[in-house]
């Protein structure tokens, strides 16, 4: 048990005896009433978003979850199936699970696997991924000095917007967080 007032982003609690991450914290002391810690929580297995106000004396559960390297193998039908990189179990999950990794996901990846109760409840994937691009329209000459953007598609099949400059084959630095290109590899 911690206090509300030590919540940060990005731990995991237990609210209403499900998991939830914290996205948002802000301590709130309105003029002479007693301090509170507004929250924004996301449900880990849902992924619906609430919002919470504890008081400052209110005591608040972290979550017990465990935390395994998965490395990715390969795609059949709906299912992605990934080795525990610790014990060699062969682990599968939809796209339901995995959300917006689905993008970044090449053969040989190693993610963040979060277990609930002995199921996987999330996924976190590396910061930055460098992918090819497998098509885009064709380079633009005088592209350099234009502030323009065009989409192409990466070779997970996911569309971004890159530079002019930018043609199938090169290598692209991607933020996973945004989804947006970073720099030409």
């Amino acid at each position: 048990m911690i206090a509300a007032t030590q919540l940060k982003v990005g731990m995991v609690i237990m609210h209403n005896g499900r998991p939830h991450r914290v996205t948002n914290v802000m301590h709130v002391t309105p003029g002479n009433w007693r301090g509170m810690v507004q929250t924004r929580l996301v449900h880990i297995e849902t992924g619906s978003n609430t919002e919470h106000r504890f008081r400052s004396e209110d005591k608040v559960e972290r979550a017990n979850l465990e935390e395994h390297n998965l490395q990715y193998s390969y795609r059949a039908g709906d299912e992605y199936h990934f080795m525990n990189t610790e014990s060699y179990e062969m682990v599968f999950m939809t796209e339901d699970v995995l959300g917006d990794a689905v993008h970044y996901l090449v053969e040989g990846m190693v993610i963040e696997a979060l277990y609930y109760e002995g199921r996987v409840v999330g996924v976190e994937v590396p910061m930055f991924v460098e992918l090819t691009v497998k098509e885009t329209t064709p380079n633009i000459k005088g592209a350099a000095v234009q502030n323009t953007s065009k989409p192409a598609i990466l070779e997970t099949g996911h569309e971004i917007k890159v530079p002019p400059y930018i043609e199938a084959g090169n290598r692209v630095r991607i933020d996973t967080r945004t989804g947006e290109f970073v720099e030409r590899v």
